[in-house]
């Protein structure tokens, strides 16, 4: 539909762009990514034809750009550029029928119904049609910005051209009109071309992205590939981390910012851990990166408290996570910045080891029975029963894990976790075959994020060593004095 062959240009004399070469398909929204100064508002003006070329070609449906006259070019591009302003009081209903300009006939630009039903229809889709009648000059800038949407969609284009489209919109503006023009590129096979410096909205929203830098063309590609971290860092000059949007296929960016902490040195050992028979607490002098199955907590993210919370064999809560919140909140606890655990096991039981490597350290701590010991491997044969944890790991690592170690770490306990059982012959007694785990049993992998980088956690990693030592001697430990008590009564 849009071809640009070969585009130098700029103001004047001067070239902004070089060789800039792209093609834009019928539907698609297609981003312009690209530090300041690299290009980007020039590029749009000159497919809008505000800008002249000075070398090569842009094409519309085959057509050379300049061979449409001003009318003809309005029927077919709209644009909304960043600072669009309104200098006249018109209305708001007023402002948007300007949008059919290009579609007036004759020498008094006659307004039929057809004109009437769009600017309605339209004002209605972008939600400014119930202040129609209010003078444009009272509206907020966000409320100003879906006004002239509205107004370049009243022309009806095949290519819409935006640049920065959310600027002045807040946060749920923003999601309101990225979605809306979304589905219109989809329903309407209305082509959008959009200038973003927000690459977050740009990855989540576009089919295709155009990096630019000093005015030329760095990449074109789907947006898993343009926003690459080596790539934005180089571009940009700053420091980000790419990770996946949470729900939907779409790569995101978070910014590194370079605070400067006071360094605070701290040992996480058992003088940070306060044990009582409600509840087992640690909490770290500053927030940890953690990955845990906890009741509260789960998932991945940054923590300073830690609660393993005893309850009795026979609780049942039709909503435990909101029940454990208030729990930890009773007590003092931000359940934001808590992960927290529940188990059935005597906490007087609790087992606590801490173990040093070469430039790195852990500090482990277990809770464990086997009451409900279960063999993973014929789950099957178990009826489903939430029962609160029986196996609480906890491991704390004084240095920087990678995302894999991570990981790592959660497969090295569990092999060790179920080596302790195995030798301990811990039974399934449904089944009649060794236990694996419980059925309710629950990880913590907390780590400074300070010191050695731990790239790897497998098993015979040194990391994977000490975790599989300290988890192994911890779970064999808890499950005996859990084994002991339980004879005695």
């Amino acid at each position: 539909m849009l071809s640009v062959q070969m585009v130098s240009g700029g103001y004047t004399n001067e070239a902004v762009l070089e060789d800039i070469s792209f093609e834009v398909e019928k539907g698609e929204l297609f981003g312009i990514l690209g530090p300041n100064g690299s290009g980007k508002t020039t590029l749009l003006k000159m497919l809008s034809g505000i800008l002249p070329i000075q070398k090569g070609e842009i094409q519309i449906n085959g057509k050379r750009l300049q061979h449409y006259n001003a009318k003809q070019l309005a029927k077919i591009i709209a644009v909304l550029s960043q600072h669009s302003s309104q200098s006249f009081s018109y209305s708001v209903k007023e402002t948007v029928s300007l949008g059919r300009y290009a579609h007036q006939k004759g020498l008094f630009q006659s307004w039929g119904p057809a004109d009437e039903e769009v600017v309605q229809r339209v004002m209605k889709q972008i939600g400014v049609s119930s202040f129609q009648n209010k003078n444009i000059q009272e509206l907020s800038g966000g409320e100003k910005q879906r006004v002239f949407l509205a107004q370049a969609l009243a022309q009806e284009p095949e290519i819409l051209l935006l640049d920065e489209p959310t600027n002045h919109l807040d946060l749920s503006y923003q999601k309101e009109l990225l979605d809306f023009l979304k589905q219109w590129t989809a329903e309407n096979r209305l082509t959008v071309i959009s200038i973003f410096h927000d690459l977050n909205l740009a990855g989540l929203y576009c089919d295709r992205l155009l990096l630019l830098e000093n005015g030329r063309i760095n990449i074109n590609h789907i947006p898993n590939e343009v926003l690459r971290e080596e790539r934005i860092r180089d571009v940009y000059h700053a420091d980000i981390q790419k990770h996946p949007h949470p729900r939907v296929a779409a790569p995101q960016m978070a910014l590194l910012p370079k605070v400067i902490h006071n360094e605070v040195m701290f040992t996480i050992d058992e003088s940070r851990l306060h044990i009582s028979k409600e509840m087992i607490e640690l909490t770290s002098p500053m927030p940890l990166r953690t990955m845990s199955s906890g009741v509260i907590g789960s998932g991945t993210g940054w923590h300073q408290t830690f609660v393993n919370r005893h309850v009795n064999k026979d609780y049942r809560c039709n909503d435990h996570r909101s029940e454990m919140a208030l729990f930890l909140k009773s007590k003092g606890f931000e359940p934001s910045e808590t992960v927290g655990m529940m188990t059935a096991v005597i906490l007087e039981d609790v087992v606590h080891k801490r173990y040093t490597g070469t430039g790195f350290s852990i500090f482990v701590v277990v809770t464990a029975g086997v009451g409900n010991a279960i063999d993973a491997s014929k789950s099957e044969l178990h009826s489903f029963e939430m029962i609160p944890g029986t196996i609480n790991t906890w491991i704390y690592v004084e240095g920087e894990l990678t995302e894999e170690a991570f990981i790592q770490s959660i497969m090295t306990a569990t092999e060790a976790k179920v080596k302790a059982l195995n030798d301990l012959m811990v039974m399934d007694e449904v089944t009649g075959t060794f236990a694996t785990g419980t059925s309710t049993d629950s990880i913590l992998i907390a780590a400074t994020q300070t010191g050695s980088v731990l790239e790897f956690a497998g098993t015979i990693t040194p990391l994977g060593k000490l975790i599989s030592k300290a988890v192994y001697q911890c779970t064999t430990e808890a499950i005996q004095k859990s084994s002991k008590r339980k004879r005695k009564c």
